[in-house]
């Protein structure tokens, strides 16, 4: 069984954060890794600031969170069948489970209490393990001690607690680690025993089993561990076992202690069952692990990852640290140290500690709690055994560390090693190393530590392999190996690749052998006897002791007998004595082999031949046959060698024309019989004449030279003998079958063949000729070198005179005369030929530096080279003729000179005579300019185009790149060249140089850019259809470079696809097809050359062929999908204008294909897609479907598979119609009046039904108008807005006290009544009127003279008690008792308190926080979330005011700004729009309940007003001609005061409106005149409409005496007597009007809802400003406030026990958005002096509920129903939430506020606005309430302890008589 962890100890970076899978452990079976068993592990809510809970005596303050369990040890316990599990929860908790079910807790830990004796449980217990992720901890279970009976766990842990990085940034110093939790500890695992000291330290000895750092000093010894183990395992009795643990100590370069950063640590385990134990510091000892090569300090690698004990050797994985974290490419080497040299050092740092002290070699680890003290001494009179120099003693200085380290050079280098395991197999030793990548390195070292082979295996791509891997310790032949979402179970050899001998013991594994009697490779234990001698050859012995054999003889004669085969058998195999033998032909034709008797190494067998009838046939043209023969041992063929079968006889006919030649130089014994003219194998069948020996012997032609003969001549042609021993034997010569003649001996050396004619139609014939002997024509004589005749023919193959006379030249007698023909022997000798004719030349131009290969070809062009040698020019410049390249006559091709200049000229051939081309040859000088693209990937591939001028010229052209490297698939025309770029070695710029005609480079700087490659990171979706064509989007990187990709699948593939780049990062490609449903791996061509995972070809320990083998991306090719109609019909019958929608049904698949990669066309039209789900696709049709067709097909495309579903039948249906004629008929035959009702009805519902219609289409066009119109503004209003916002006023904030004032007391306070009002002013000539401070805080305190000096005395000691905290707490609590103080008087308290404590705001903040304590405890013990949500008591008034003082700067320095802006454009966008005067009902709203339902046709209208005030004469003001007369006052007036506080603007009622018609006629314009129209008995209200005052007309305004109240304020005037834009309406009126005016007035309301939406998108940008305002923080002015106030709910909750962070954000969201900035946003007017209308009210009541939504963490559940105002914002909330919800983060992570602090801040606001309001007046009012409740308070004081001491009640009383003046009544009391 195997154990494995869900999440791996990731103090070595292996974790990847997937904490969203839950904890497990799992156990596997251990041969197929099967689960038998699971446990959850976690998360558990837990802390790392609180003790375990398992502790009971400890409670926690800090809130517990869920927290992941990260595995931290896992050992198993053998001896008491347990498996110890420790996590990084509850500070480090370990389990004990079964080890035959892991999901069961073998012991309960901490135990259960007995009644009679309570166990007690120390932390110490409890905190074995790291608490961190990313903290190491590693875990060994040690046999037990001497004298108990129970296992022991060493533990090592990195430190995490205060100080340490992993500490919590947490404001508590609480640290559980430091006591509680040693790096290093010995602890009791006695299961069996008493459980109370189950983990304990205490071993025998009493002294603690630790080792701990000192607190001062883990910040120089940090230290990261990697492996515990013991060694050696096993040791025989009596001898010591070691405890080892490997670590990293980050310890500071140059620290005297440890300057090595890889450590080795010692601790000595007791001998048996009789040894003594140690403490664990005695025997301590540490030594540096130092691996390095030769290079010097850079080729230090100093981290130590991973490490594994072998017998007599450490093998270590070290990696170069980087400040980065460990890259693929992280340089890492494996080193090996021997365990002998650690046990020298350790000895030698002993015996240099005391008894020949030595500094620089050893020194005492001082900074463990533990150690005996500073430095080594001599220990006089005292001889050290050799088990003290080994372990130590408790009266030696403990622990060491040894300051030298130890050595050792790299044995492998490689990049990204991440773990290592060795194993000795015979003379090899076998290292595995895992890496970062996922793959697995087998090296095989021999006894030198050489590398000798090697060889990688991907277990999980891209997953690193954890640093612990582990042989199976059933079966060694596997190796168990973790990554981060993989445990494998690999095979230690793959021996069956190698299928022969030399493979498999040439490969150089140790663990593969050649099993000699089952012929294969394989490990030893699958051989059988393999323990054997000779039966298994190992890969130390070598390929030359694989088994081989030798066959005697070797070569057999086929026409002799031959008794049986001996065969010599050699190499490694054991004994064939008394086996099952044969020999094997092949065939399965055996014969039978037998052994004369046991041998081993060099073993004889006898074999006999196959029978002759059975020899396989000889090949054509061949002497022999090869025979491979293999010995057949129990079944199998062990061994083969082959033997030759020979025919002597058969060489005559191989060689006919060399038989005798051939026969005596054969490899084989032949001899040659002359007389029988045969080869022969034995020589008694020879006649006696005498035989050659030998080769040279043989009669044979000798060669000679034979001149050409012309065709139908007759000649005698001498022939030439050697060894003719036969002279006067007849013989033929004979040219070829047909052509024999006769051979007359000339004498015995010589004969000549007589009158031979031969004849050609040729040009030019070879004949050979050959020597037979007559009447047997087979039979030749030797012709070793063959003579030849040539006979030529003049008439053919000459077309003109130079080819006809130079034949002169080949030995042919041609003569030039109206033709080629045969000169006679009179003829004279040929005369001269015509001139050379020039028919083309090629090419037409060159460069100048020459070199041009010219092709001239014609006619005449020379009867030979000498002819033209120097005669070909153009112009002046020589042209050299190539003599390979000449053809007589017909071409030359000549390399052209260097010109001095650019020019063109004919081209000149002087062959005697002289001739000239038509053309002419231009010398040019090409230019090279420019090179596109410049840059591209090193793979190569990509097409550059070069620019320039004449880049056409020349024969020959090369671009080389780099100066060696040539570009190819060269195009060119004359301005540019096309070629494909070679490889790069590096990424870097290298030259491009043209050339023309291989002569120098193209005066030019090009350069070409190699970048590194584009990388592939993914492909997506994996799956695709058979039939491909889906688009599978390949990300990565780079892609910018590429310039075309194709796609490919190996295997099952068809043609590769091709890709399109969308941008660098982003490729689609459609799939290929595949032949058949499986997974293929896929791969990418990139500018044509195969992609290839650079990272993984740059491991060097991958081979480039293998890195391109694997195959990092698959395809999973899946069926095509199948589709249907919902019903199966293949035919849907649809007529023609009515709306058609398809429902498809699909069988499911394993594709997931999204609803864009469907297409559905119903013939050519698509079909729009609207629902996909698994099952069913619905798609509709919007346009008309044409019925030319009459059917059309329904066809669903997805990529390249099309399948066509159903037919669709088009046209009315005529069957049906005739059957309603047929049954009308009938019915018209059965009654007549029945047919006449019907017909009577049927035309009252059809004049009916075209009503409706009509009706519906003029709603319909109604519907589609309004909405047009609301999509236009929508994309137009944006634009005016920002046109038509002006900003140049200043922004008419109030000042602070105006601020303060409306703010604190706006409708709950006793003074509200008395708050003041701006009254209106007369303007005078400046526009401006002073402002009054009316509001009683603000003035005197108007109290009688008489009273005042007690009255003053008496409120000098009220504030001296309210500023005693005792008194102001008590008085709270006791005026909040009373059930007469009601909320109102509560708010009102409040406001007087922060207004009389305005001077201390930092005493007023104490009380808050006071009395907000109270609130909280309060609310914890009911519903903790509903705290601060309203205001109910006077804490929470004051926490309001408190949070608007603090706020007011950022409001007017951060948010003022955008709020105004905000403000002005919900005004202009109202304004934009008709508003109904009395209703308030406006086109443009946010709100539902203000908008104006109906289409009230609205025109702007520009006037010209002047009007003598704020300061301008006339101004162009934009009203529209729905307007009132009033609301054009008021639009005139803004225009007018818009640089002015809206509290000093007129009135509109206290002006006058009048309109120059004429320059004679003018008019006062009003709402309501004698010209008013009356409507259904109603009024309607004068607009500019109304007067017809038209566009640009001139209008003057001006104040006036006598105020026009008739009419009162318009929105007050009675709807029953005026209207304005619409009638009220009135159902009961409704019949009166006509039919007609009826439906054409119904108009569902609800369309006019776009318009919300119009005036929401134009305000969009403003509220996001406004929201981004409030919402974030400015670097130059923190919000200290909302920081302190934020920090101290968090210390409240975390106090309490409420870890819900949900809470925690209610508290905060109840305390300062709805608490602050949604009463700012709801009254602009507390910051603004502005006028807030009742609409704008309206409007900010929608985005005061948008920001309420956004500061919520319930999900709104919105629907249909739902109203307007909550789903205006929906789609906006989302973004808003998160922004508030980092808004609190970044407040969170703020540095906190000391008290000093936030009191130097409070103090600095008080200071800033001191002065500002009247504190008496504030008092005086607190103390009207005093005095209400005067009893109350005086009980609630004497029931204070505290009051009564410092005796509260009777200061009180002083206070009540001074104020009632009620003075002797005080005193004689007292």
């Amino acid at each position: 069984m195997r154990w494995v962890e869900a999440q791996q100890p990731t103090g070595l970076g292996l974790h990847r954060g997937r904490g969203a899978a839950s904890p497990r452990l799992y156990q596997l079976s251990g041969a197929n890794l099967s689960l038998e068993a699971e446990a959850a592990v976690g998360p558990v809510a837990d802390s790392p600031l609180c003790h375990a809970p398992q502790l009971p005596q400890a409670s926690c303050e800090h809130p517990r969170r869920l927290t992941d369990n990260y595995n931290k040890i896992l050992q198993l316990d053998p001896g008491q069948g347990l498996v110890v599990v420790c996590g990084s929860i509850y500070q480090g908790f370990c389990q004990l489970r079964r080890r035959g079910n892991i999901s069961a807790v073998a012991v309960r830990f901490p135990p259960a209490a007995p009644p009679a004796e309570p166990v007690t449980v120390f932390p110490s217990m409890l905190n074995v393990a790291a608490n961190h992720p990313n903290a190491s901890t590693v875990g060994l279970v040690l046999p037990p001690a001497a004298g108990t009976g129970g296992s022991r766990l060493l533990v090592g842990a990195t430190y995490t607690g205060y100080g340490s990085a992993f500490f919590p940034r947490n404001r508590s110093l609480e640290d559980h680690r430091f006591e509680n939790t040693p790096e290093i500890a010995i602890r009791s695992l006695d299961a069996r025993g008493d459980l109370a000291k189950l983990f304990t330290f205490d071993l025998n000895p009493s002294d603690d089993n630790i080792l701990k750092i000192k607190q001062g000093a883990k910040e120089q010894h940090k230290l990261g561990f990697v492996r515990a183990f013991l060694h050696p395992p096993d040791p025989p009795p009596g001898a010591l076992s070691y405890a080892y643990l490997a670590l990293n100590s980050e310890a500071r370069a140059g620290d005297k202690e440890s300057q090595a950063r890889s450590l080795l640590a010692r601790i000595c385990l007791p001998r048996g069952a009789g040894g003594d134990a140690k403490k664990l510091t005695e025997s301590y000892i540490q030594l540096g692990l130092q691996c390095a090569g030769g290079a010097g300090r850079g080729d230090l690698y100093s981290r130590l990852v991973s490490v594994f004990p072998a017998r007599e050797l450490l093998f270590a994985v070290f990696e170069r640290p980087q400040g980065s974290p460990a890259s693929r490419a992280t340089p890492s080497a494996l080193c090996a140290f021997r365990f002998a040299d650690v046990q020298a050092a350790i000895r030698a740092a002993r015996t240099a500690c005391f008894v020949e002290p030595a500094p620089d070699v050893v020194a005492v680890l001082d900074s463990v709690v533990q150690g005996t003290g500073p430095a080594c001494e001599r220990k006089r009179n005292i001889q050290l055994q050799p088990e003290q120099l080994d372990c130590g003693a408790a009266h030696l200085q403990h622990p060491l560390s040894v300051l030298q380290p130890l050595k050792a050079t790299p044995v492998f280098r490689a990049p990204g090693l991440s773990s290592v395991a060795v194993a000795s197999v015979s003379n090899y030793t076998v290292v595995f190393l895992g890496t970062v990548t996922g793959r697995l390195l087998k090296i095989n070292l021999n006894e030198s530590m050489q590398v000798v082979s090697r060889r990688v295996v991907t277990v999980a791509y891209g997953e690193p392999v954890h640093h612990v891997m582990q042989f199976d310790p059933a079966d060694p032949g596997y190796l168990y190996l973790m990554t981060s979402h993989q445990m494998a179970r690999v095979k230690v050899a793959a021996c069956a690749v190698h299928t022969t001998c030399g493979d498999c013991v040439g490969a150089a594994d140790a663990y593969c052998g050649w099993c000699a009697l089952e012929t294969r490779c394989t490990l030893q234990r699958d051989c059988a006897n393999s323990s054997q001698q000779h039966f298994w050859t190992s890969a130390s012995e070598g390929p030359g002791r694989c088994p081989a054999m030798t066959v005697l003889p070797a070569e057999i004669d086929v026409h002799q007998e031959y008794p049986g085969m001996i065969l010599q058998v050699s190499g490694s195999l054991p004994s064939l004595s008394g086996t099952d033998m044969t020999c094997d032909y092949g065939n399965d034709i055996r014969t039978v082999a037998r052994v004369p008797g046991p041998a081993f190494g060099h073993q004889i067998a006898y074999c006999n031949l196959l029978p002759r009838d059975q020899f396989p046939p000889f090949p054509p043209h061949q002497d022999h046959v090869i025979v491979e023969m293999s010995v057949r041992v129990n079944g199998r063929n062990i061994v083969r060698a082959n033997f030759t079968i020979y025919d002597c006889s058969r060489i005559g006919q191989v060689y006919p024309h060399a038989a005798c030649t051939s026969c005596l130089s054969a490899q084989w014994p032949c001899f040659w019989c002359a007389q029988q003219h045969a080869c022969v194998s034995n020589q008694s069948r020879c006649a006696a004449s005498p035989n050659p020996t030998s080769p040279q012997d043989c009669p044979q032609v000798l060669p000679s030279r034979l001149a050409p003969m012309p065709t139908g001549s007759s000649q005698s042609i001498p022939v030439l003998l050697a060894n003719a021993a036969f002279q006067g034997a007849a013989l033929e010569c004979s040219f070829g079958p047909e052509e024999i003649f006769e051979a007359v001996w000339i004498n015995e050396s010589a004969v000549h063949c007589s009158q031979v004619v031969l004849h050609t139609t040729q040009k030019s014939q070879m004949f050979a000729l050959s020597l037979q002997l007559k009447g047997q024509p087979a039979r030749f004589l030797d012709s070793p070198d063959p003579i030849t005749v040539e006979v030529y023919n003049c008439a053919m193959g000459s077309p003109d005179c130079s080819q006809c006379l130079g034949r002169e030249d080949l030995g042919h007698l041609c003569v030039w005369s109206d033709g080629c023909r045969l000169r006679g022997p009179l003829q004279p000798l040929p005369g001269a030929c015509p001139a050379p004719e020039i028919r083309t030349i090629e090419p037409l131009s060159g460069p100048l530096d020459g070199g041009t290969l010219l092709t001239i070809r014609g006619r005449n062009l020379g009867r030979r080279l000498s002819d033209v040698a120097r005669g070909v020019w153009i112009g002046s410049v020589a042209c050299e003729p190539l003599a390979d390249r000449y053809t007589v006559s017909e071409e030359i091709v000549c390399a052209t000179g260097t010109a001095p200049e650019a020019f063109s000229d004919v081209v000149t051939v002087n062959a005697s005579k002289e001739g000239k081309s038509r053309e002419r040859f231009s010398y040019v000088l090409p230019l090279v300019q420019s090179l596109e693209p410049d840059k591209g990937p090193k793979a190569g591939g990509t097409r550059i185009t070069i620019h320039g001028t004449d880049l056409h010229v020349g024969s020959e052209l090369h671009v080389l790149v780099n100066d060696t490297e040539p570009c190819t698939e060269l195009v060119r025309t004359d301005t540019s060249i096309t070629c494909t770029v070679p490889e790069g070695a590096l990424p870097a710029a290298v030259p491009v140089c043209v050339r023309f005609e291989r002569r120098g480079c193209v005066r030019s700087s090009l350069t070409f850019q190699y970048m590194q490659n584009p990388v592939i990171t993914a492909i997506s979706p994996r799956r695709s259809p058979v039939s491909g064509g889906r688009t599978i989007t390949v990300a990565g990187e780079r892609f910018h470079m590429v310039q075309n990709v194709s796609m490919a699948v190996h295997h099952i593939g068809r043609e590769p696809t091709l890709c399109k780049v969308l941008n660098s990062t982003l490729i689609t490609c459609p799939s290929p097809g595949a032949l058949s449903n499986a997974s293929a791996p896929v791969d990418f061509f990139i500018n044509g050359r195969a992609y290839t995972d650079e990272a993984a070809v740059a491991e060097e320990l991958l081979d480039p062929q293998e890195a391109r083998r694997d195959s990092r991306f698959s395809l999973d090719y899946l069926p095509d999908p199948q589709f249907s109609t919902a019903k199966r019909e293949k035919w849907i019958k649809h007529h023609p204008g009515e709306p058609l929608t398809l429902v498809i049904h699909k069988e499911q698949d394993g594709l997931g294909l999204e609803s864009h990669e469907y297409r559905i066309r119903i013939g050519q039209v698509a079909c729009d897609i609207q629902i996909v789900s698994d099952r069913v696709i619905h798609c509709s049709v919007n346009e008309s479907l044409g019925t030319a067709e009459g059917q059309l097909p329904i066809t669903i495309q997805v990529g390249n598979f099309n399948q066509t579903i159903a037919t669709l039948q088009l046209g009315g249906s005529e069957t049906a119609i005739i059957v309603s004629i047929v049954i009308c008929s009938v019915l018209l035959l059965l009654s007549v009046v029945a047919l006449f009702v019907f017909c009577t009805k049927s035309r009252r519902a059809e004049r009916y039904w075209q009503k409706t219609l009509l009706q519906m289409e003029e709603m319909e066009s109604q519907i589609r108008e309004e909405i047009r119109k609301g999509f236009a503004e929508l994309q137009t209003d944006m634009t005016d807005l920002t046109k038509e916002l002006n900003r140049s006023q200043g922004i008419p904030f109030l000042e602070y006290k105006h601020f303060v004032t409306r703010t604190f007391f706006p409708k709950c306070s006793s003074l509200y009544e008395e708050r003041y009002v701006l009254p209106s002013q007369t303007l005078n000539s400046q526009g401006s009127a002073p402002v009054q401070e009316t509001h009683p805080l603000l003035g005197e305190w108007k109290i009688p003279e008489s009273c005042r000096p007690n009255m003053e005395e008496g409120i000098g000691l009220f504030s001296s008690l309210l500023n005693n905290r005792h008194f102001l707490i008590v008085f709270v609590h006791a005026l909040e008792q009373q059930k007469d103080f009601a909320v109102r008087d509560r708010c009102s308290l409040a406001s007087l308190l922060t207004i009389a404590l305005h001077g201390k705001l930092e005493y007023y903040t104490g009380i808050m926080k006071e009395l907000l304590v109270d609130l909280i405890d309060a609310s914890a013990a009911k519903n903790p979330k509903l705290m601060l949500r309203r205001t109910e008591s006077v804490v929470e008034k004051m926490l309001t005011n408190w949070m608007s003082i603090c706020m007011y700067s950022c409001l007017r320095e951060t948010v003022g700004e955008p709020f105004f802006l905000l403000l002005c454009a919900i005004k202009q966008q109202i304004n934009k729009g008709s508003i109904d005067a009395i209703t308030g009902k406006a086109r443009y709203t946010l709100n539902e309940e203000w908008l104006l339902r109906e289409n009230i046709e609205a025109k702007p209208r520009n006037l010209n007003v002047s009007f003598q005030g704020c300061g301008m004469d006339s101004l162009s003001v934009r009203a529209m001609d729905t307007d009132t007369l009033t609301q054009v006052k008021e639009k005139i007036l803004e225009a007018f005061c818009k640089n002015v506080p809206y509290s000093q603007w007129p009135r509109a009622e206290d002006v006058d409106l009048e309109w120059f018609a004429s320059s004679t006629q003018s008019y006062i314009l009003r709402d309501l005149d004698d010209t008013s129209v009356v409507e259904d008995g109603r009024k309607k209200l004068n607009t500019l409409a109304h007067y017809k005052i038209p566009e640009g007309a001139s209008l003057a305004m001006s104040l006036t005496d006598k105020k026009d109240n008739t009419l009162g304020r318009v929105k007050d005037l009675d709807t029953e007597k005026y209207f304005h834009l619409v009638l009220p309406t009135d159902e009961l009126a409704e019949p009166k009007k006509s039919h007609r005016q009826s439906h054409r007035k119904k108009v569902l309301p609800e369309i006019y809802l776009t318009r919300l939406l119009s005036t929401k998108g134009t305000l969009q940008k403003f509220l996001d400003d406004l929201f981004k305002a409030i919402l974030s923080i400015r670097e130059d002015k923190p919000p200290l406030a909302v920081k302190y106030f934020f920090d101290f709910l968090e210390e409240q909750a975390e106090k309490r026990g409420i870890s819900d962070p949900d809470t925690l954000h209610i508290w905060k969201t109840n305390s300062l958005p709805l608490r602050f900035w949604v009463n700012i946003l709801k009254n602009p007017q507390f910051v603004f002096d502005i006028d807030k209308t009742d609409h704008i009210d309206a409007c900010l009541s929608v985005i005061a509920q948008a920001f309420i939504d956004a500061c919520s963490i319930s999900d709104l559940q919105l629907g249909k129903d739902s109203p307007t105002n909550k789903l205006l914002y929906a789609k906006e909330i989302p973004e808003y939430r998160k922004i508030v919800q980092r808004y609190y983060k970044q407040i969170h992570d703020m540095t906190p506020l000391s008290e000093q602090e936030m009191n130097a801040h409070l103090a600095e606001e008080s200071r800033k606005y001191q002065n500002e309001f009247n504190t008496n007046v504030a008092m005086a009012e607190i103390y009207k309430y005093a005095k209400r409740y005067r009893t109350q308070i005086m009980t609630a004081l004497e029931a204070n302890p505290t009051a009564r001491r410092t005796q509260l009640q009777h200061k009180f009383e002083q206070v009540v008589a001074l104020m009632e003046d009620n003075i002797y009544e005080c005193y004689s009391e007292a």
